[in-house]
């Protein structure tokens, strides 16, 4: 099958298996290695990317659902890494040994456009996303500063 999608942007094709993994579209064929491989069972939450502006697990979702979509990985949020959420990762010191920390940028960002101002437990709620290392008290607090930037930034 031929798969047309924008990814980060651009527009890309392939010929392809309709029902592999997004992921490995996104890291193999196309060359993008932000989005990071976990469990393969769309539990841990480390190949996070947006598909059509929402939050899915791209382990587990076939590349046919993204045809005629709109994909963005960790590489396209902001290629500049100025977007608020990667500013705050790096202000609030968020990663420890990093691997998970894509996935959760891209699942707080599709948080933010939905709730620009969640709470904890909306943050909770929203994000089933696995830590390793444990930092989710930064993770959240890094969050709550991007929202705080992105409200600062939207009434400029």
């Amino acid at each position: 099958m031929r798969v047309k999608m924008t990814l980060n942007g651009k527009p890309r094709s392939i010929d392809i298996d309709p029902s592999t993994p997004l992921l490995w579209v996104i890291r193999d064929s196309f060359g993008l290695k932000g989005t990071k491989f976990g469990c393969g069972a769309a539990q841990c939450g480390a190949c996070t990317v947006h598909v059509d502006n929402a939050a899915v697990r791209s382990c587990s979702f076939p590349v046919d659902g993204a045809h005629g979509k709109s994909v963005t990985s960790i590489e396209g949020l902001d290629p500049a890494n100025a977007h608020p959420l990667q500013q705050a990762w790096i202000a609030h010191n968020v990663p420890q040994c990093g691997y998970c920390q894509p996935g959760f940028i891209m699942a707080a960002a599709a948080l933010l456009k939905t709730t620009p101002d969640p709470t904890d437990a909306q943050i909770d709620a929203s994000l089933s996303n696995i830590c390793r290392c444990g930092t989710y008290p930064r993770i959240r607090a890094a969050i709550h500063a991007a929202a705080r930037a992105s409200e600062t930034e939207a009434t400029r």
